[in-house]
């Protein structure tokens, strides 16, 4: 669920089709949206300790963090653009809790992802790097 509703504010989806993926009714999902808008985003599981982060980040500003990711650096992984959002937009927020947002809203990749290239791409990149 936390998935879907990162990419709905990160604009990858809409909410009408975050809705229908997650099987409610659109007027349940406008409630959704606006509770979140209203108590911003805090529904962040720790996996190991079943904790929510302690830090809730409104609305507003994880929609502006995807949006910056997406825009402008796209490219960058999750550590140069943890520091870049401190420097120069002045956004602090942890970096655990970044890239977790970044890695559910289908932004970043995990570690293991990595692997899912063809296996006819990692031939050409072994046999060019021979040559």
């Amino acid at each position: 669920m936390r998935e879907v509703i990162l990419r709905a504010i990160a604009r990858k989806i809409t909410w009408d089709q975050a809705a229908d993926v997650l099987a409610i009714s659109p007027a349940a999902m406008a409630r959704l949206r606006r509770l979140y808008q209203r108590r911003g985003y805090d529904g962040h599981w720790v996996r190991a300790s079943r904790k929510t982060f302690s830090t809730q980040v409104p609305f507003a500003t994880v929609e502006r963090v995807l949006l910056l990711y997406q825009q402008h650096y796209s490219r960058s992984d999750a550590r140069a653009f943890h520091q870049r959002l401190r420097s120069r937009h002045g956004i602090d927020l942890g970096y655990p809790l970044l890239a977790q947002i970044l890695r559910e809203a289908g932004l970043l990749l995990k570690a293991g992802d990595l692997q899912d290239v063809p296996a006819s791409a990692q031939t050409a990149s072994r046999n060019s790097r021979s040559s």
